[in-house]
């Protein structure tokens, strides 16, 4: 792939647009990069209607770090009309129905809905809007969880796969006996003063000689103390999920949630299984996949939830991740699916540590780059190092990249400064490739909501959705040009960050990856104009 030059923030004037295609007369003034000396902190606080589209922000005009998607929509795209992109998800699945991504949704046009038919002859049977490779399958084991069930070979790898379960088992057992606790708080307090919804002051007038109670007293007004009754109760239903999750299907080594759907994951020779279910058997397990899918899609400016990044763009729902780790054999063949199928960008906001065929996968992003499609990948949640810690997928064999169309995104926080880089995300100068806006992400979530969640998960289909804007106005460029665009036009940062937002370990943020830069739209956009020519 050739290289160009690394461009600094560029501005336009006289700007005359005209049509789908290229802008003319367009004269570009380059200007100094951004840097921690040009953009002051941000003094006062983010308020709520800049939280639920911060990512669309401008740096230099908001003073907060998102992609400024709408100032690339305002000055650069106005009145201009793009081609349509298809954006496949691979998710745990996506609820199609809902009210905000209504037009935004792929469809099968080979297909004829419901008839039982495998009319286009693909192999999957009235794949009208996607495919779900998991069947009926919610819950997975993690895949060292089913490396160890294979049973002790004497070997060193065992014996560490052996630590690492013994050591996720203690820590979660942990979190059982602190949720225990905290619900007998709860239902204590509920008790004694008669009634579920209670307030600090409610606590604050419990009288009490019993020392249990007194105990619970404390526990709770310190748990309230951080956030309100109505937050708690949700945040703690969200954990004990997570807790029992874990030790019912995540780690329980009598769990096999593959027999469920009755197919050998480690035979590739069978492709076709699952259904046409792209939400899966319950909406409510697709929340991630629908948020994933509304980061990109959502309509913009139609004064319901939050705004997509693209507009001229349909998702292409592929249900492959479950709630436990993913199999190899099912990513290889939901990115060959997308492929196949028409997608020009590819969001994957999963990920694991261990990669048993991690060659099937590798072959699938391989064929993907030989049809020209991008794809992009959360770099993770583990604040870990990704040059020393293996994370998979990838697109490495050893310090060899296998493909010009694999990029990996880290997550940003909104607060500019020291705090940028959200507390939770992977990082790494050779494997993570830039950064984008990943805490508190306003989108669409199963059952005609929204919600605030937070991830490399959410920065990914950030990056996914400034892809598809460049692939929309610009179908001329290829895969790994809008790989390169990414990654060299984002804002430089030149700014001592805090990884893992402890103030005792701080680097520039130049060495957390291969760019040291921040997605930008704006940027985008004009260096994809300049490419394009």
């Amino acid at each position: 792939m050739n290289h160009l030059k690394s461009l600094s923030i560029l501005t336009l004037s006289g700007i005359l647009l005209t049509g789908c295609g290229a802008q003319k007369n367009i004269s570009y003034q380059q200007l100094k990069p951004i840097t921690s000396e040009t953009v002051p902190l941000k003094n006062s606080k983010i308020t709520d209607a800049e939280l639920m589209r911060w990512s669309h922000l401008d740096l230099v005009k908001d003073t907060i770090p998102g992609m400024s998607v709408d100032r690339a929509y305002e000055e650069l795209l106005k009145n201009r009309k793009g081609q349509k992109v298809i954006v496949a998800v691979i998710d745990s699945g996506t609820d199609i129905e809902h009210d905000d991504l209504k037009g935004r949704v792929w469809t099968n046009a080979k297909e004829i809905p419901g008839n039982g038919i495998d009319d286009d002859k693909n192999g999957y049977v009235d794949d009208i809007h996607g495919w779900n490779f998991l069947g009926d399958i919610i819950h997975e084991n993690y895949e060292f969880v089913r490396l160890l069930k294979k049973g002790d070979d004497g070997s060193e790898a065992y014996k560490k796969l052996q630590a690492k379960y013994d050591s996720k088992k203690e820590e979660i057992l942990a979190n059982k006996q602190q949720l225990d606790f905290i619900i007998a708080a709860d239902k204590a307090i509920s008790d004694h003063l008669k009634k579920e919804n209670y307030t600090v002051q409610d606590i604050k007038s419990i009288l009490t000689t019993d020392a249990t109670l007194g105990n619970y007293k404390l526990v709770m007004l310190q748990v309230l103390s951080t956030t309100t009754v109505e937050e708690f109760k949700k945040e703690i239903n969200d954990f004990k999920d997570y807790v029992y999750d874990q030790l019912n299907y995540n780690l329980n080594l009598e769990y096999d949630g593959r027999k469920i759907l009755g197919d050998n994951p480690e035979d590739f020779s069978t492709k076709y299984y699952g259904n046409n279910q792209v939400w899966g058997p319950d909406k409510k397990y697709a929340m991630h996949g629908t948020h994933v899918a509304g980061i990109i899609a959502q309509v913009r400016g139609n004064n319901l939830g939050g705004d997509g990044v693209a507009t001229d763009v349909e998702i292409m729902a592929i249900r492959a991740v479950p709630n436990g780790d993913e199999y190899d054999k099912d990513i290889a063949l939901a990115i060959r699916y997308a492929v196949d199928n028409g997608a020009k960008v590819i969001n994957g906001s999963f990920g694991k540590g261990y990669s048993p065929q991690k060659e099937w996968v590798h072959d699938a992003i391989k064929y993907a780059e030989s049809k020209d499609v991008l794809f992009v990948h959360a770099a993770g949640n583990d604040t870990d190092n990704l040059d020393v810690v293996e994370s998979y997928p990838n697109d490495r064999v050893g310090e060899q990249e296998i493909a010009s169309n694999f990029i990996k995104i880290g997550a940003l926080n909104y607060e500019y400064g020291t705090k940028m880089v959200a507390t939770f995300s992977n990082y790494g100068k050779k494997d993570v490739d830039v950064f984008a806006p990943g805490v508190k992400i306003y989108a669409t979530v199963p059952n005609q909501e929204f919600k605030y969640e937070q991830g490399t998960s959410m920065a990914s289909p950030n990056a996914a959705g400034v892809a598809a804007l460049i692939r929309s106005y610009y179908p001329n460029l290829k895969a790994a040009q809008v790989k390169q665009i990414l990654k060299e036009s984002g804002v430089l940062i030149n700014r001592t960050i805090a990884i893992g937002g402890d103030n005792s370990n701080k680097v520039n943020f130049t060495e957390l990856s291969g760019t040291g830069k921040i997605v930008n739209a704006y940027n985008a956009i004009l260096m994809a104009e300049k490419m394009s020519k």
